[in-house]
């Protein structure tokens, strides 16, 4: 599918039915596969030949949606995972492992943060967080002689920050590493990070790309352009034989095209088993057949609500990178010159008090701690998810008392500023 537009791609990329077969993806939901010989199934296990054993490894359904998404990203390899932290969990700890350390952007997720700040230092895998707008020379700065990945975000979630791909890229590459990307809020139908030098992309599918808050699950993306073996010292996993599975290779036996998704597969999914269900991955599919449609209207309405309440006389601040007042409005119109998402945040002037007043009286947006979905969505972190913190905390944090995160569906936009008005008018 190459050959043809991404419209085209998401709605018939991944799967071509043969004579007599079914038209949509078909829902292999089946947790075994049945084979003549043991010698088949031994082939199977040596990698020696491509196919399925147990879908806690892999799937058919799942295959199909994964080789879409890399069409839509323009990689070589994908697969799915049972969520976007899995995904995250899984790119860097194919490439890390004890003694290792990674650079990452300190403008990301915040459980993607605790995964690597937290959780990976358990592991003894250890990380310098660095700002998105830090300069080259602070940016090399952080890199140690065992680090083995950089990490950030294309829109950071919550902070709409816009990563400088090239500029992380350069870098991690300069120090002979792969350059991991979360490209969930704009989607390959607004950037496509690989096109920039990002080298593994991931998705937390459960937004945009399924689109009606219907499926949680994750994708990892291999762009099959990064040397492993020019830098086999720093990646013995991928390039030296692996006793698990009787001395294969991975960068010699597949190549820069299929390594990294085959030794994720192999190891990290066969032990520990963070399948997407292909039930979830149908559903997925059917997002991905409308990622073109929807996410232009997600943006018309995120630009509209965005200029709304930068002239609102009680809004303190907004933050929304296609607004040219926006602090990373140069790098957008760079990297995501058709828009970036739907998601807008900003403050009211009246505190945290006005911030509750607000929440309490809209009718249209829903609150819930969900994004990117078909239908809008609102939430303030003080009074949600970050509760437990007082007002120091909570600025600290970035997310201050009087912060609210508007995730704009594909309504109608003037009934979208409609509700925010008359919310705007009770607090």
């Amino acid at each position: 599918m190459s050959e043809y537009k991404i419209n085209t791609r998401c709605v018939q990329g991944g799967y071509t039915p043969g004579n007599g077969e079914p038209r949509q993806v078909p829902i292999i939901q089946s947790t075994t596969f049945k084979y003549d010989t043991s010698e088949a199934m031994g082939k199977l296990f040596d990698l020696e030949e491509s196919g399925y054993f147990y879908t806690r490894l892999q799937n058919p359904t799942n295959d199909h949606v994964a080789a879409k998404i890399a069409e839509l990203e323009g990689g070589t390899a994908a697969m799915l995972t049972s969520s976007g932290q899995a995904a995250n969990f899984f790119a860097l700890f194919n490439i890390c492992e004890c003694g290792s350390h990674i650079v990452a952007s300190s403008s990301i997720y915040g459980g993607t943060f605790n995964l690597i700040a937290v959780t990976m230092a358990k592991m003894g895998i250890t990380a310098t967080f660095v700002s998105p707008d830090c300069t080259e020379e602070e940016l090399n700065a952080a890199f140690q002689e065992n680090t083995r990945a950089v990490f950030g975000e294309t829109i950071a979630n919550p902070a709409l920050t816009v990563l400088d791909i090239e500029k992380f890229a350069k870098a991690a590459h300069s120090h002979g590493v792969p350059l991991i990307v979360d490209n969930t809020f704009p989607t390959p139908i607004n950037c496509r990070p690989i096109e920039w030098g990002a080298d593994i992309v991931t998705h937390s599918t459960t937004k945009y790309m399924d689109g009606h808050g219907a499926a949680v699950g994750g994708a990892i993306v291999d762009s099959g352009k990064f040397d492993w073996m020019a830098h086999a010292e720093k990646f013995p996993g991928l390039c030296t034989p692996d006793e698990s599975y009787h001395g294969i290779t991975y960068a010699e036996k597949f190549g820069k095209e299929g390594a990294f998704i085959t030794k994720c597969t192999a190891q990290l999914m066969r032990d520990f088993g963070c399948i997407q269900s292909p039930q979830n991955a149908f559903i997925l599919n059917l997002g991905l057949e409308s990622l073109h449609v929807r996410m232009p209207r997600h943006v018309e309405n995120g630009q509209a609500v965005a200029e709304f309440l930068l002239n609102h006389p009680k809004v303190a601040y907004v933050n929304y990178s296609g607004l040219p007042s926006d602090k990373y409005y140069a790098l957008a119109q760079k990297y995501l010159p058709k828009g970036g998402c739907g998601v807008v945040s900003f403050g009211l002037k009246g505190g945290r008090k006005a911030a509750e007043a607000f929440m309490k009286n809209l009718k249209l947006a829903a609150i819930e701690t969900h994004v990117a979905d078909a239908r809008t969505c609102c939430l303030n972190p003080a009074t949600s998810t970050h509760r437990q913190m007082n007002d120091e905390q909570l600025k600290a944090a970035g997310v201050p008392a009087e912060l609210i995160r508007i995730s704009c569906g594909i309504e109608d936009k003037e009934d979208l500023i409609a509700d925010l008005a008359q919310a705007l008018e009770k607090c």
